[in-house]
């Protein structure tokens, strides 16, 4: 199984970082806007709003369909996170977008779990 280009590339058994856990560990500079010891949201470089932060578990989960039981408390983690991160970056009144996409025809990219936190103007439904 061969993945390149933004993701990870993986031969055999090893599996080299994601994109992402570079970021989350500082390989690859990012504009950060929160981070802990679970998580790091940094804003998109090619933003679709006023405001687009990616919120991304420090732990390397491929897509939310590839989660376990194990990883429940991670997730309410984030989901707290992205309300948090929205208040501080002034969306919480007007109101904003979460998305996370999961696999290639829902235009995942890099294949870790990562939450799109969006706003800043009005949006359109449907998004896609």
């Amino acid at each position: 199984m061969l993945h390149s280009g933004r993701g990870c590339v993986k031969f055999g058994a090893a599996m080299e970082k994601t994109l992402f856990q570079k970021i989350a560990d500082k390989e690859i500079p990012a504009a950060m806007v929160y981070e802990d010891s679970l998580c790091v949201a940094f804003r998109d470089i090619t933003p679709v709003a006023p405001v687009h932060v990616l919120l991304v578990p420090r732990k390397p989960i491929p897509s939310i369909e590839a989660a376990a039981a194990e990883d429940a408390e991670l997730l309410a983690h984030l989901m707290l996170k992205v309300g948090e991160i929205a208040r501080a970056e002034g969306l919480a009144e007007g109101g904003f977008r979460t998305v996370m996409n999961t696999g290639a025809d829902a235009g995942q990219t890099v294949p870790h779990l990562h939450i799109h936190i969006i706003g800043g103007r009005s949006m359109q439904w449907p998004p896609g």
